[in-house]
């Protein structure tokens, strides 16, 4: 049993590093990204739906300029992350067997692992089943409503399923200066943001467990309070009309909330009162069993009610106390396991945003470059904010973020294994 995880973990992480390994190539063969670095880092921010770009650069000033070839690759390598490219593995190769079980848990993001059916591979063809379809009805949608060319629409579709945001368009979204298409890549950046589970119960007639999820309710409402606020905030000082500071408020905030990273505006120009929140949300992320990266809203969730507990005992020394998510406690091991990421994830973010620090011209572009990258978002502040890249980072920053992006996609324990001595000796 040991040999066969160990196996897995294996198979899993460098089955990661070697696909952005090979992904890299068409960069490379092409000359659009010559260095092989550079190339390596925009492939695994492809694949772990990070967005995080080093294009354009001095020999092609624009994403116009780049081939369709390179850019639709780009694209395709989001897509094939987001919903996992070992879990479409598992849909596929029935024969991996009870192994298909030990790829999905390590791979698919969140405390817990909804299976929609006894046998894995069912459920795997089944959420993937579910991404293709959201994913064609976006595509449909951007064509036909949005205007938006075919190739543009499969590209912005590619990335918006994926919470990835890899653009055609330097300017990303905010070149189209489209209400319509804004409003449409909105609601399919916050369903990607939403446990892939809740979309198949929708579908097959049972549209009510959204809101009976408890960790959909704290995802909406937190998306929703985010969004006021921050239209509130810029509504007279960046925007003088009310219904342009809601549309740019609510697209940026899915953007950061779902991790996504796409852009319509610059919001380094913001109050910073607007860019703590976004940096906030960089941290908070999208829900379990979504495409987006973060904590995840369901670990956030249960930390706070950990510590209102924590807190409530503190008072009553006597008094037996439960964590509960909706009407259920959490079990004990489960509260282990959240307590562990958040303090690795800390951990993680305080060393690498330290190692930025001989890389990134300020502090501020340093430690966003880094939850930036471990969320998973794309965009940071400062020298990598909404209008820059990653471009001006030497290749030993590039493969600290890069290693960061793994790490965040893979959830830590995956990676973080390796490490340990015991993990070999197996």
């Amino acid at each position: 049993m040991f040999v066969a995880f160990n196996i897995t973990i294996w198979l899993v992480t460098f089955g990661w590093i070697f696909a952005s390994a090979f992904g890299a190539l068409p960069y490379i063969l092409s000359g659009v990204i010559p260095n092989v670095a550079s190339a390596f880092f925009e492939t695994m921010s492809g694949f772990t739906t990070t967005g995080a770009s080093v294009l354009p650069d001095g020999a092609y000033p624009t994403l116009e300029c780049i081939p369709r070839g390179i850019l639709f690759w780009r694209a395709l390598t989001h897509w094939f992350g987001g919903m996992g490219v070992l879990v479409l593995c598992v849909a596929i190769l029935p024969f991996l067997g009870a192994g298909g079980m030990q790829l999905y848990r390590a791979e698919m993001p969140g405390p817990s692992k909804d299976r929609l059916t006894p046998r894995i591979t069912t459920t795997a063809k089944l959420l993937w089943g579910v991404y293709a379809l959201l994913t064609l009805a976006e595509v449909f949608l951007l064509k036909f409503l949005g205007k938006m060319n075919w190739f543009d629409s499969f590209c912005h579709t590619f990335a918006t399923m994926a919470t990835g945001g890899f653009s055609t368009r330097t300017a990303s979204v905010g070149a189209y200066n489209s209400p319509v298409i804004d409003c449409i890549i909105i609601l399919f950046m916050f369903l990607a943001g939403v446990n892939f589970s809740l979309h198949y119960y929708a579908l097959t007639g049972k549209p009510g467990r959204y809101f009976k999820d408890a960790e959909f309710r704290g995802y909406f409402l937190f998306w929703l309070v985010c969004g006021l606020f921050i239209t509130i905030n810029i509504w007279g000082t960046i925007y003088t009309g009310f219904g342009e500071s809601l549309r740019v408020s609510f697209f940026q905030v899915t953007s950061i909330l779902t991790t996504t990273g796409f852009v319509s505006a610059d919001f380094n120009l913001w109050p910073q009162p607007s860019r703590m929140l976004l940096v906030i949300m960089m941290f908070v992320g999208g829900c379990a069993g979504s495409t987006g990266g973060g904590i995840k809203v369901v670990r956030i969730m249960i930390m706070c009610k950990k510590m209102i507990k924590e807190v409530r005992q503190f008072m009553r020394p006597q008094s037996v106390l439960q964590v509960k998510l909706g009407n259920k406690p959490v079990e004990a091991k489960v509260l282990s396991n959240i307590s562990a990421f958040f303090t690795i994830f800390v951990i993680i973010f305080v060393v690498a945003s330290f190692l930025m620090t001989f890389f990134t011209p300020d502090l501020v572009t340093a430690a966003t470059s880094v939850v930036a990258t471990l969320g998973n978002i794309g965009p940071g502040l400062n020298a990598v904010g909404a209008t820059q890249n990653y471009a001006g980072i030497s290749a030993t920053g590039q493969m600290i973020l890069s290693a960061c992006m793994l790490l965040g996609r893979l959830e830590l324990y995956t990676v973080l294994i390796l490490f340990l001595p015991s993990f070999w000796k197996r």
